[in-house]
């Protein structure tokens, strides 16, 4: 199954290697300069994806306004259109950071299905043994990363190593029983990223990943402990969440319309049975 379509590119300036879009920080690798980190914005939306594994120590991280702690052998990632805020305080005493694009997930063999986080957590627990397999990936990719022009296929035999080390963490325990079932999840939360402003039905769904709709119901409430209705639903009212967080200050009826909302009253009314407050309390405590 693969990701979403939609372009998530790291800008050319922060790529360590002349062919391709990654970026590896750790103590003492890989850091902007001083003045380029006070430019930026602690709470963000990175249009690339972005990984954190914590060796020692513990990292403070809010995705999507939802906190994370990360301690030892534990490992954060977010995706590209998600919003979210880096840590005042660093990310503990060791610890490996890494960015890439699309384009380097266009370029290796397989897909990873963590990538679309079906199973709804964005932390990984590894084992000593994984753990310490993760730490080596990591310092193999930093000393090719050293030189800009390293050939980009040893880069990515590596990036391929670090993500399926992550991607069989990630799904341990859910056997191989469940592996139709968290396709066909996939395919549901893929479908709704693509079309989320055309609002499709449920029934438009389930014809396109040709199941039937209580068998959809089934497999999306396994997964989330939601209705496929209530999970485009919270989705929509995730998305206008962090478009007033991070976008410019708009109308409550541009901010419906830009969300496919042809009735802004009903979205007002959605949004507050949604979050338990109005837009207009939302840009308030912004402001």
């Amino acid at each position: 199954m693969k990701a979403s379509t939609k372009s998530h590119s790291m800008p050319a300036n922060l790529s360590q290697n002349e062919q391709l879009p990654i970026r590896v920080v750790s103590p003492g690798f890989g850091h902007l300069p001083k003045e380029r980190i006070d430019k930026h914005e602690l709470t963000q939306r990175l249009p690339y994806y972005f990984l954190l594994f914590v060796i020692e120590g513990s990292s403070h991280h809010k995705v999507d306004m939802d906190e994370f702690v990360v301690g030892k052998n534990e490992l954060l990632f977010s995706l590209p259109h998600q919003v979210q805020q880096l840590p005042e305080m660093g990310h503990g005493a060791d610890y490996f950071k890494i960015g890439f694009d699309n384009e380097c997930l266009s370029r290796l063999p397989r897909q990873y299905s963590f990538l679309l986080n079906p199973l709804n957590q964005h932390k990984v627990n590894f084992s000593p043994a994984a753990a310490a397999r993760l730490r080596s990936i990591f310092e193999i990719l930093k000393d090719l990363l050293r030189m800009p022009d390293t050939e980009p296929e040893l880069i990515l035999a590596h990036l391929n190593s670090l993500l399926t080390e992550i991607n069989t963490a990630y799904f341990a325990g859910e056997g191989r029983q469940a592996d139709d079932r968290i396709n066909k999840y996939i395919g549901f939360k893929v479908f709704v990223e693509n079309n989320l402003t055309d609002h499709p039905t449920i029934r438009d769904i389930a014809e396109a990943l040709a199941v039937s709709q209580d068998s959809l119901y089934q497999i999306v409430k396994q997964y989330s402990g939601l209705s496929p209705k209530e999970f485009v639903t919270n989705r929509l009212i995730l998305e206008a969440r962090r478009r007033i967080h991070y976008g410019k200050r708009t109308s409550v009826k541009e901010l419906a319309f830009d969300l496919g909302f042809n009735d802004p009253d009903y979205f007002s009314r959605l949004f507050k049975k949604v979050t338990g407050k109005t837009v207009a309390s939302f840009f308030q405590d912004l402001s």
